[in-house]
């Protein structure tokens, strides 16, 4: 966690203590409904935390990702230009390719001929 996502968490779990000390006190003698709206209300800043720990490890992965795709001299930069090369081999023939696989050449091998009896 960064500085300022560390200093947001700690005043969320100060606010959250403070709403569940006044829930508290609503318990000695205040109302009822009181006593349920403050202890709702301290969940709210937990659920904030886990929120900012989640983000920040997103943007963690996200940062690690963008070295990666940025560091053209790893393995893995060549892995995309496989992927890309794999599937251009296996294209059919080139009415297949333009049509997004619907229809085939004439000459084409791969053809399948289509019946008539539905």
């Amino acid at each position: 966690m960064n500085r300022s996502a560390g200093l947001l968490s700690a005043l969320y779990l100060t606010t959250s203590t403070g709403l569940a000390w006044t829930a508290v006190l609503a318990l000695r003698s205040g109302p009822p409904w009181a006593v349920c709206l403050f202890a709702a209300a301290s969940l709210v800043p937990v659920i904030a935390v886990v929120r900012e720990s989640v983000l920040c490890d997103q943007r963690r992965v996200l940062a690690e990702m963008r070295g990666r795709a940025a560091a053209p001299d790893e393995p893995d930069a060549g892995a995309a230009e496989d992927i890309v090369r794999a599937e251009l081999d296996t294209a059919c023939c080139e009415r297949w390719w333009t049509s997004c696989g619907t229809h085939h050449d004439s000459t084409c091998p791969r053809r399948v001929p289509r019946s008539s009896a539905a």
